[in-house]
């Protein structure tokens, strides 16, 4: 038994308020916890949309706490305080460990703090409020194994490292409701991505769902409408756009029921892979270091080696990544050809 494992834990908390990629990649951190804890409550403390996601899904969260919008938490760091009522509610369950797995925890430290638990752990930048256990929080450190150092903190040891997510009887019914039969063969497209510098142009994911060959899905939310329109109209072949139809779990179910993923970095990429499904994913170096798949068997990145903005040349920042230069429409991953996309995909494919 590790030296670092807590006696008489119960109930533990884990802060993760943020987007869907951001709770993949911290997963087999919460799974290592649970194995570490297997008698205890995990309580996520995410976002409404952690709530309908993991109700009723397999996995090593048991329940969640939907957070307000709270300044560096659960919002932007411009937003509210948290109200005094949220903190007594969740002291009042008593939590044995409070474990920040958010970020550097400038805001989300101090948060953290206020649970009132028996030992906290996390992360922890320079100008952060210390927890009882803490490492540092260095920008370059792939999201996953940062995690997995916290759980570390804690006694709980590593036994995997990619993301799983179980596919329920409801993802797949929605599926079959909204969208009918699936092909055999099918193959994803998700040209979108929060940040426009990590797009991969549209007319090259046209030409690579053409070339496969397959029944083709290009998927988006509904701030991506446009470009998956795009991918849509440059085809030669007809492809079957889904924006905003599916919720999180049918959209889960439809990856599940693909042959192959080709993908921006974003979320849906992890969502993907969680599912097995084999995914293609187009990265821009840095962001490849912290969000880049870790094993390749199923999962093949493609890396862009663009080293500033291709229209001023802004340098990135060798500690922070992308700088702001004011133009966030320019791909700064332009330089992935298709046929280097193509030779990942058809050897997933085989």
């Amino acid at each position: 038994m590790s030296a670092l494992l807590v006696e008489g834990v119960e109930r533990i908390a884990v802060l993760r308020a943020n987007a869907l990629g951001d709770l993949l990649l911290a997963l087999p951190a919460i799974g290592a916890l649970r194995r570490a804890y297997p008698a205890a409550k995990i309580t996520l403390l995410g976002r409404e949309w952690h709530a309908r996601f993991l109700r009723d899904r397999p996995g090593p969260v048991d329940e969640v706490v939907a957070l307000p919008p709270i300044s560096g938490v659960s919002s932007p760091p411009d937003g509210p305080s948290a109200p005094e009522e949220l903190y007594e509610d969740l002291r009042q369950r008593r939590f044995d460990l409070a474990v920040q797995m958010h970020g550097g925890g400038r805001n989300s430290n101090p948060f953290i703090r206020r649970l009132g638990a028996r030992v906290t752990a996390g992360l922890r930048t320079p100008d952060a409020a210390p927890l009882d256990r803490w490492v540092p929080y260095v920008h370059y450190q792939h999201e996953t194994l940062r995690y997995l150092e916290v759980a570390g903190l804690l006694g709980a040891p590593a036994n995997e490292i990619e993301p799983r997510v179980a596919v329920v009887r409801e993802d797949w019914a929605e599926l079959n409701r909204t969208l009918g039969k699936v092909p055999r063969g099918l193959v994803a497209i998700h040209p979108g991505a929060g940040d426009r510098r990590r797009r991969w142009p549209p007319e090259r994911f046209a030409e690579v769902a053409d070339r496969l060959g397959r029944p083709v899905v290009v998927t988006g939310v509904e701030e991506e409408r446009e470009v998956v329109e795009k991918v849509v109209a440059q085809m030669q072949t007809p492809a079957r756009a889904v924006v905003g139809e599916l919720s999180l779990g049918g959209l889960t179910a439809l990856y599940a029921a693909c042959d192959l993923l080709v993908s921006n970095d974003t979320g849906p990429r992890h969502l993907a892979a969680a599912t097995g499904t084999p995914t293609v994913g187009i990265y821009w170096c840095g962001n490849m270091i912290n969000w880049g798949p870790l094993s390749r068997g199923h999962q093949r990145p493609l890396i862009s080696w663009t080293s500033g903005c291709p229209v001023c040349g802004t340098a990135a920042d060798p500690k922070l990544g992308m700088r702001e230069c004011g133009h966030r429409d320019v791909s700064w991953v332009g330089d992935v050809s298709v046929d280097d996309v193509l030779e990942q995909a058809w050897d997933l494919l085989r």
